[in-house]
C-alpha cells in the first residue's frame, strides 16, 4: 500500500519540531511547554496512521518491510522521549504513559527480532518487573562503573555509525540499501537510548512513590518553611527604613518613637541594611564591654561593693595649718628622721663584704 504524503510530512515536521526542541532554551517557559504538547500531538497523530494503514504486522519477516516504512518503527520512541522531557503536575501518570510507549517500541522491535542478544536480554528482565527495571541489578559500585563506562563506548560508537552513513544524502537517496543501513542504525542507537530512559523512570518512580506513601515527609517540609518564614517575619532585619508603625506604637526598649498621631516623640536614627553589614564586616566574634571603668566604679559604690574608710597606703594625710599642735608634732618627727639619717649612713650597717 502506497504511503499516504500526509503521514509522510506530518512525520519529518515531528521529527523537526522535537529535535528543535531539544536545544532550545527557553525549556521552562509556558511557550515551550505548549510547543511540546504540539509535537506530542503530531507523533500521535503518526502513530495513528500507522496503525490505520497497517504498516507493520507480528506475523512479517523484518524483509517484508518496505525502506520507506521502516522509520516509522521509531514513532513510539520519539513520542515516549518527548514525554519524558515534559513536565506537568502529574508527573507520575506521565512516567507510566511513558513506559507504555517505551513497551510499545521494544514489542514491536521484537516482533521483527531487531534485538540484539544483551538487548533481548533486558528486554526480558524488563518485561518481568518494569517497576524494579535496572541496567545493574547489582549493587556493586565497581559493577555499576563498569557498566557505565561500557555502555557509553557502545553508545558512542553507534552516533558515529549513524553520522557516517548520513553524511552522504545524495548518495542515500539514491541508494535502498544504504537508506536501510541508516534508519536501522538509527533504531540500535535508540534502543540503546530506550533502556537507559527506563532506569531512570523506574528510579523516579520509587521516589514518587515513597512521597506519596508518606506525606509527612512533604508535610514537614511545609512545616519548615512555615517556620523559616515565621523566623523572618520575627528577626530584628526589615526591608523597611523603620519597624511598622503598630510595632512602634506599642513600644519597646526606649518607649514609642512615634506617637498615636504619627509624630516623633524621640530622636531616633534610620540604618539601612547595607550601613548594618558595613559596621559588621570587621566586628569582633566576642561582645564588647557596654560601659567603661568610670562608670562600672559608680555603679560598684552605687551598689556598696566597695570598701571605703581607713587610709590609702602610700598617702599621707594633709596637715592643717591652724592646728599648731599638730604643726610642731611633725616638725619634731621630721628633725628626729633627719637626725637618724645623718647618724646612720645608708649602707653603714652592711658589713658582709668588707674587707
Amino acid at each position: 500500500m502506497e504511503e499516504p504524503q500526509n503521514l509522510r510530512s506530518l512525520f519529518a515536521a515531528a521529527r523537526a519540531e522535537k529535535t528543535a526542541l531539544e536545544t532550545r532554551p527557553d525549556s521552562n517557559t509556558d511557550a515551550y511547554r505548549s510547543d511540546v504538547i504540539l509535537t506530542i500531538a503530531k507523533l500521535e497523530e503518526c502513530r495513528r496512521l500507522v496503525g490505520l494503514l497497517s504498516l507493520f504486522s507480528s506475523n512479517e519477516p523484518l524483509e517484508e518491510v518496505s525502506t520507506g516504512d521502516i522509520q516509522y518503527l521509531t514513532v513510539e520512541y520519539l513520542l515516549a522521549d518527548l514525554l519524558q522531557r515534559s513536565y506537568n503536575s502529574d508527573r507520575e501518570g506521565t512516567l507510566r504513559r511513558t513506559l507504555d510507549e517505551y513497551d510499545r517500541y521494544l514489542a514491536r522491535l521484537d516482533d521483527y527480532e531487531l534485538l540484539e542478544e544483551g538487548n533481548k536480554k533486558l528486554y526480558e528482565r524488563y518485561s518481568a518487573n518494569p517497576s524494579t527495571f535496572s541496567l545493574i541489578p547489582v549493587n556493586d559500585a565497581a559493577v555499576r562503573r563498569e557498566v557505565k563506562v561500557s555502555r557509553f563506548r557502545e553508545e558512542k560508537e553507534l552516533k558515529q555509525k549513524l553520522e557516517y552513513l548520513s553524511q552522504n544524502q545524495g548518495r542515500l537517496q539514491s541508494d535502498d540499501d544504504d537508506v536501510r543501513k541508516l534508519y536501522l542504525a538509527e533504531i540500535k542507537l535508540y534502543t540503546h537510548q530506550t533502556f537507559q530512559s527506563l532506569d531512570l523512570i523506574s528510579q523516579e518512580l520509587a521516589m514518587l512513590s515513597t512521597i506519596r506513601k508518606n506525606p509527612e515527609i512533604s508535610q514537614q517540609n511545609s512545616q519548615e518553611d512555615q517556620r523559616r518564614r515565621k523566623n523572618e517575619e520575627q528577626s530584628s532585619y526589615s526591608e523597611r527604613l523603620d519597624p511598622p508603625i503598630s510595632q512602634l506604637l506599642k513600644g519597646g526598649k526606649f518607649g514609642p518613637i512615634l506617637s498615636k498621631e504619627g509624630k516623633p516623640m524621640q530622636p531616633f536614627t534610620l540604618l539601612d541594611r547595607r550601613t548594618q553589614l558595613q559596621q559588621g564586616v570587621f566586628g569582633p566574634s566576642h561582645n564588647l564591654p557596654t560601659m567603661t571603668i568610670e562608670e562600672y566604679l559608680d555603679e560598684e559604690h552605687r551598689r556598696g561593693n566597695v570598701l571605703q574608710g581607713g587610709e590609702q597606703s602610700g598617702m599621707k594625710p594633709e596637715v592643717d595649718e591652724d592646728d599648731m599642735d599638730r604643726a610642731d608634732e611633725e616638725t619634731m618627727k621630721a628633725r628626729a628622721w633627719d637626725e637618724y639619717t645623718e647618724a646612720n649612713p645608708k649602707g653603714s650597717g652592711n658589713t658582709l663584704n668588707r674587707g
